[in-house]
């Protein structure tokens, strides 16, 4: 490792994360809504100690830098470095401001935002004033774009090669980054990002919600996080006349955000033939149908709810919950038992690759749908031989390879995480499904889980040390892994 690259790296990253916390105080500084003279002290505040620790940072790596490309081992360094001390830095604000949470409250807050979680610890949303709410909001558009991948544009302007960091930033992994400069591609999707953000913006504000709850709501759909500034999240809107019309639109945007942004890319390149060829578009659509179908079905032939209604209800919550986003306008733990259950699986899964969602990803799942499939047709035709293809990219051997490792190895942290939250959480008659659900929650990014995590419950009930715990796995989530758990690696701290 190269300390003084990485040192450099990660200073300037806290400083655009300081930046954007003075965007966040000057909004409070102008606001007219009472609360918000704390909400900008503390975000100054904050701003001010996290910038000069980015600047001890930047000067420590040295003015001038001499190398022109990212080795592999410092980006991957730097990735897990800059998401950490971004959830730490970016905690600062809960801290100082009131009603305020302690340390170990403001890292899982803030690390739920920057992962796009929406988990939360925060009792009464609405006590909090808004600039701390926008500041929360900002959090999660930032993590959905990818901090890193933001930070990507900006390296490559320093004369300094990203390529290496920009495959590292678990979001925008695949196929299509090789076939343009890796900045001009960043930049691309950082445009396409900002132009979604903006429409979902105007959109929700012709529908008369108020510009800071448009934007707020806007920054948590585009990025798939989930923060809403209401405590009923957009189940506030639901009795409005155009309730209906705002869901809608919402579950648009996530569907839109839980695609492959890659392929907005291509598209915009007038590649239609990539399309053609996508398989994880195809799928997420067929199982959310399905889905969608099942629960609203179910719960009309059970006399639950009518099936307009149920329809409306299983069709938004469906969505959110596949995109990782968590909003919430229904309370699911009240469904039947098989509902949670396709609702767990659509946890798991999560959304398509290269989008700002969370989960194992539809991508892996078709490599595994197909590997089984050839595994099992070659018990009684052993010389056949296969051709894997995914999304138009043949997938050899050592990519099947890995993504069997990654699936096992997730499901294994899943299950020994359930484990330790059981354990930080003896003595408190915790439950096994409220430990299995905040751990779906964490890793996979969602947000809501089940038991007393459910979607009309909050994780303020855990202890200093899960909470610790909880933030450090949605950042592994976040990370899929291995950027993360090479941290913990002496012979990646080595110097070179």
């Amino acid at each position: 490792m190269n300390p003084q690259l990485v040192a450099r790296i990660t200073g300037i990253l806290l400083l655009l994360e300081a930046v954007a916390m003075v965007i966040c105080g000057l909004f409070a500084r102008f606001d007219i809504v009472a609360g918000d003279d704390q909400a900008m002290a503390a975000l100054f505040q904050s701003a001010g100690i996290t910038g000069v620790v980015a600047a001890v940072l930047v000067f420590s790596g040295g003015l001038r830098l001499t190398i022109k490309r990212i080795p592999r081992r410092d980006a991957v360094m730097v990735v897990g470095l800059g998401w950490l001390l971004s959830s730490a830095f970016g905690g600062l604000p809960y801290m100082l401001c009131p009603p305020g949470l302690d340390w170990a409250g403001a890292f899982f807050e803030s690390a739920s935002g920057f992962t796009t979680t929406g988990s939360s610890v925060m009792s009464d949303i609405e006590a909090w004033p808004r600039g701390l709410l926008l500041w929360r909001s900002v959090t999660q558009w930032l993590g959905g774009i990818g901090i890193l991948v933001l930070f990507v544009a900006v390296l490559s302007y320093l004369g300094l090669g990203s390529k290496s960091l920009f495959q590292n930033e678990s979001s925008f992994r695949g196929g299509e980054s090789g076939m343009a400069r890796i900045h001009d591609t960043s930049l691309t999707l950082l445009k396409i990002y900002g132009i979604i953000t903006v429409i979902c913006t105007l959109g929700l504000r012709a529908m008369d919600m108020s510009w800071f709850n448009a934007v707020c709501h806007s920054m948590a759909a585009v990025s798939t996080g989930g923060f809403s500034p209401h405590n009923l999240s957009v189940g506030y809107y639901s009795k409005w006349s155009n309730g209906w019309l705002i869901e809608l639109w919402i579950t648009f945007i996530m569907l839109l955000c839980s695609l492959n942004f890659l392929l907005y890319v291509v598209l915009l390149r007038k590649n239609w033939r990539r399309l053609r060829d996508e398989e994880d578009g195809k799928w997420l659509l067929g199982i959310l149908a399905l889905s969608i179908l099942m629960i609203a079905g179910g719960r009309a032939w059970n006399g639950d709810a009518e099936f307009l209604q149920a329809l409306r209800d299983a069709s938004f919550i469906v969505v959110s919950i596949a995109s990782t986003t968590g909003f919430g306008t229904a309370d699911y733990e009240l469904w039947p038992a098989w509902s949670k259950m396709i609702l767990a699986l659509l946890m798991l899964i999560g959304g398509c690759s290269g989008s700002t969602a969370g989960g194992l990803k539809i991508g892996r799942l078709l490599v595994f749908v197909k590997s089984a499939r050839h595994e099992i047709v070659r018990a009684f035709r052993p010389n056949l031989v296969f051709r894997l293809m995914v999304n138009g990219n043949i997938i050899d051997g050592s990519a099947r390879s890995r993504t069997m490792f990654f699936l096992t190895m997730y499901l294994m942290i899943c299950v020994f995480s359930a484990v330790v939250v059981g354990f930080l959480e003896a003595g408190s008659s915790i439950s096994m499904e409220t430990c299995a659900g905040a751990v779906l929650a964490a890793i996979s990014n969602i947000g809501p889980g089940f038991g007393a995590v459910g979607p009309t419950e909050n994780f303020g009930h855990f202890r200093e040390a899960t909470h610790v715990f909880l933030g450090w796995l949605m950042i592994l989530g976040r990370l899929e892994l291995f950027a993360l758990l090479v941290l913990f690696f002496p012979s990646a701290w080595k110097r070179y």
